[in-house]
């Protein structure tokens, strides 16, 4: 009711400024009838028809058309004062003079209208187009909220704004009034399609909006429920592509091990059937032989069930390094000499300088990962091949070099070799989990070092860095975690 008063009281106020502009003009001309004739004082009188109809509306440029017909007839043709005409030349010139005051605010109102309804329809198209600038960057139901919201504000001035995400917890409001305290004048749901995404939520300093308002709040509210449901379809998406990509790697995961577990496991059976069943003599060199074999291969196990769970610990950000001062020739040269039964086909070479500074290390993990380089380089490159271990000392730190003479890998998978389960040679003759190189890179991140690899003129290169104590200043999480 009060937004009807309102349009009630605007529409009196401007039909009473029509005529009073008629009214001035008519006042105007008084004194000067007797030297203008009837034609020049009826074009004058069409300015106030033309004035009312663009500042006013069309309506009250009729009607200012209408009272100057009244005021011409009643002030300016004889018998003056009167409504009565005489003469038929008045007659037709007041007929005239109606038709063109009707006419002229027609047009005018007409063409004032269409600016009008321009100027509205570029405010709208604006504004749409700035919310839908806005939410295309938008990646959760937060950022939408408060992106709606405050172009809602911006948009229709409303003393509170609030949105309300539907299925979440998310509420962003914008404005001077407490949501929680008053009732909201207008409520807008954001419809899609399939199902409502919630709902826009405006306190007014009037009573209602008007239609255009109301239709570009639909608009909004659209485009946000759009923008809710892109938003709730990508998470879906990429929850999909995630499981997606945890079953692939879950079924690699099983193949590899499921091949790890049974090679070794094979072997370890048909040594102790052999020994049981009496056909070896205990003592013997053959016995030696099939313990030889038991022994490497429980070593095979124990070493695949230590990467998985050195891959665990790593993503779960639970791989602590035990830190200590090491020599990286002692490392390396220790596990060259364990190793020596499956490198006995491979010419190593170690070039480590007795110069090299001792490092703050964790022994046994940066030994897994030589160990885990130097066994990639077994597996991929030809027997009777070299195989070189190398480290220099650099400004900020130990540059170490683990070389083969296996076959070079394809520059867009470079990068991705260290990812798990991820193998660019699948030959047959290729063993295992696909975790070493990945765990590689955990254990020396673990140290703040870095780990790539080249392919380099007739060898591959597997390169890492291992940072040296700098001004006395130990390692971030050293610092942060002080070893005892």
């Amino acid at each position: 009711m009060t937004y009807l008063k309102e349009r009630l009281i605007s529409l009196i106020v401007r039909h009473v400024a029509a005529i009073a502009v008629v009214g001035l003009v008519t006042l105007l001309l008084h004194p000067f009838f007797e030297y203008l004739g009837a034609q020049v004082i009826a074009l004058i009188y069409l300015a106030p028809v033309i004035l009312a109809t663009l500042l006013l509306g069309l309506t009250p440029g009729v009607l200012a058309g209408f009272v100057s017909f009244l005021a011409f007839n009643y002030f300016f043709i004889p018998p003056y004062r009167t409504f009565s005409v005489n003469r038929p030349q008045d007659i037709i010139t007041l007929v005239v003079f109606l038709i063109i005051a009707v006419i002229t605010s027609q047009l005018l109102g007409q063409a004032r209208d269409g600016v009008h309804l321009a100027k509205l329809r570029e405010w709208e198209a604006t504004r749409m187009y700035e919310l839908i600038s806005a939410l295309a960057g938008a990646s959760s139901d937060q950022s939408v909220s408060q992106i709606l919201a405050q172009h809602t504000q911006d948009t229709f001035h409303c003393d509170s704004v609030e949105v309300v995400v539907q299925n979440s917890q998310t509420r962003s409001a914008i404005g001077e009034h407490a949501p929680d305290k008053l009732a909201p004048n207008l409520c807008k749901p954001m419809m899609t399609s399939r199902k409502l995404e919630g709902e826009i939520n405006l306190w007014l300093d009037r009573s209602t909006l008007t239609q255009e308002e109301k239709r570009l709040l639909d608009t909004f509210a659209g485009q946000a429920a759009l923008a809710i449901e892109r938003i709730r379809l990508s998470r879906g998406e990429n929850r999909a592509k995630v499981l997606d990509e945890t079953d692939r790697a879950k079924s690699s995961l099983l193949s590899s091990v499921s091949h790890e577990l049974r090679s070794p496991l094979s072997v370890i059976k048909a040594s102790v059937s052999s020994l049981r069943s009496g056909a070896v003599e205990p003592d013997s060199e053959a016995s030696q032989d099939l313990l030889a074999s038991i022994e490497e291969e429980s070593d095979a196990l124990n070493a695949l069930v230590g990467n998985l769970l050195d891959m665990s610990r790593i993503e779960a950000g639970a791989l602590k390094p035990n830190l200590g001062w090491n020599s990286l020739a002692e490392i390396a040269s220790g596990l060259v000499k364990r190793m020596r039964s499956h490198l006995q086909d491979y010419q190593v070479e170690l070039d480590l300088p007795g110069d090299l500074p001792l490092l703050l290390t964790d022994y046994v993990l940066i030994e897994q990962v030589f160990s885990n380089l130097i066994s990639n380089s077994v597996k991929f490159s030809p027997k009777q091949s070299t195989i070189k271990v190398a480290a220099r000392k650099e400004i900020e730190c130990v540059h170490v070099r683990v070389t083969n003479q296996g076959p070079p890998v394809p520059d867009e998978y470079l990068d991705r070799i260290f990812d798990k389960f991820n193998r660019v040679n699948a030959s047959d003759r290729i063993t295992g989990t696909g975790l070493g190189l990945s765990i590689c890179k955990g254990i020396i991140e673990a140290h703040e070092g870095k780990i790539w690899a080249e392919n380099e003129p007739c060898c591959f290169t597997f390169h890492f860095t291992l940072p040296l104590k700098m001004n006395g200043k130990l390692p971030a999480f050293m610092a942060q975690e002080p070893h005892e």
